[in-house]
């Protein structure tokens, strides 16, 4: 195999040997037979069809539960928070099935980088794009992650009493004034070398991010939402009024030792030469999902990919406080909110133009589209129909259905729970 990726020149097979054995299906009918004969979970796989929205031919839909539902069971460098992302185990099903060592696994909607980063971790050459810089913060540096002792020492370096707050600083109804000042402090170090950040700033950074609110003993923050949102200073009051609480001092260069104790924990030698063979190789842009000129044409063996969900998803405001730590100013930007079918088909049918243009010859995009209003939009026919008017061929619908999820009457496949964690997957091929 060979492979020749924008950017860089031809990437031998033999670079790509790996523990991660390929179990690449041959073609689409293959694959419809695997699915039909899966019961790894103890599960009969149901049939049913999906039509296009607006008519065509129906799509045959497979309807199981196709990965482990288990929080804890991919790679431990996954473990940072981001709104409405999806688990690894998705990606790697199609990763596994559908290219083999060396391939290029592409993302337009990276969010905090699942796709690839499990693409990096089976041995896969990772590239995507997100308009939110923050993606690039939150992937790059586990996709050639540091030594643990050269994040402690790093630590020790850092003056983390050079900047104090104001006493009436807003941020106070988060944080104790000494943990706030160690927050503005290691800000302004990372603010300061810029463009110059080395691979274990941008580690600390990357932690620092991640640590900055939520519901534990292990962020900076007094008790508020989970860590991939952060409220209003507004709704934080009322969240200490409701709850009688004080911000507690917490010691941020301790927890962020202690974070990447945990991120780092299965990083061997054969995980870290792995990553560091792909690596190099990565192409992660800031940019639109329909823009991405920099990718070659006919370069990309698999897509997978979770668009934003119409207008569930309050993205900026979730940030802000993650934006503020990264001097990025949320309103530049412009992050896809589409409250409206037609307007989403339209955007997505643009996104999937530009796949059209890079995806190989015989390879794949998975689109997942979750489940959206209680079930009375299905976006995967939706997303069936801007894949034809792309030029694609829609080979299937997947949805995994799992003992948590709640799936729609309409599918023939009981309700489980309240929720929308169905992953509804429309798979195309060029």
């Amino acid at each position: 195999m060979m492979l020749v990726v924008s950017g860089v020149g031809p990437l031998q097979g033999d670079l790509f040997e790996t523990e991660t054995v390929s179990s690449r299906v041959a073609s689409t009918e293959e694959l419809e037979r695997d699915l039909r004969a899966f019961r790894e979970f103890g599960r009969d796989t149901v049939v049913i069809a999906t039509e296009p929205r607006g008519g065509g031919e129906p799509i045959p839909t497979y309807v199981n539960e196709f990965w482990t539902s288990k929080q804890r069971a991919a790679h431990a460098l996954h473990e940072v928070s981001y709104r409405a992302c999806f688990k690894p185990q998705l990606p790697r099903f199609f990763i596994e099935r559908l290219t083999d060592p060396g391939d290029v696994v592409h993302d337009p909607f990276l969010g905090r980088g699942t796709t690839a980063l499990e693409a990096a971790l089976c041995g896969r050459v990772p590239t995507g794009s997100d308009v939110n810089p923050l993606s690039r913060v939150l992937l790059e540096p586990r996709l050639s992650p540091p030594r643990l002792d050269a994040v402690a020492a790093r630590l020790d370096e850092i003056d983390f009493a050079c900047v104090d707050p104001a006493d009436d600083d807003e941020l106070l109804v988060f944080y104790h004034p000494d943990t706030l000042r160690e927050i503005y402090s290691l800000r302004a170090w990372l603010l300061e070398r810029g463009d110059d950040l080395d691979a274990v700033d941008r580690w600390i950074r990357m932690v620092a991010v991640n640590r900055l609110t939520g519901h534990s003993t292990g962020f900076f923050s007094v008790y508020t939402l989970p860590p991939n949102q952060a409220v209003s200073v507004q709704a934080q009051r009322k969240i200490n009024t409701r709850r009688d609480q004080y911000p507690p001092r917490r010691n941020v260069p301790e927890l962020i030792l202690r974070k990447s104790k945990s991120l780092l924990s299965g990083c061997d030698d054969a995980t870290r030469g792995r990553l560091a063979t792909v690596a190099r190789h990565a192409n992660i842009l800031t940019c639109a999902g329909a823009a991405t000129s920099e990718l070659r044409a006919a370069s990309v063996a698999l897509v997978v990919t979770s668009p934003p969900f119409l207008d569930i998803v309050q993205y900026e405001a979730d940030n802000w406080l993650r934006c503020w730590f990264c001097g990025i100013d949320p309103d530049d930007v412009a992050i896809t909110k589409l409250g409206k079918v037609d307007a989403w088909q339209a955007a997505m049918t643009e996104v999937f133009a530009e796949l059209h243009r890079i995806v190989r010859p015989g390879g794949y995009v998975a689109f997942e589209v979750g489940e959206v209003r209680g079930g009375s939009v299905k976006l995967e026919e939706v997303a069936l129909t801007c894949g034809i008017d792309a030029g694609f061929e829609p080979e299937l619908v997947l949805i995994n259905d799992q003992h948590f999820t709640k799936t729609a009457n309409c599918w023939g496949v009981d309700n489980n729970a309240k929720g929308t964690n169905s992953n509804r997957v429309a798979v195309f091929r060029r």
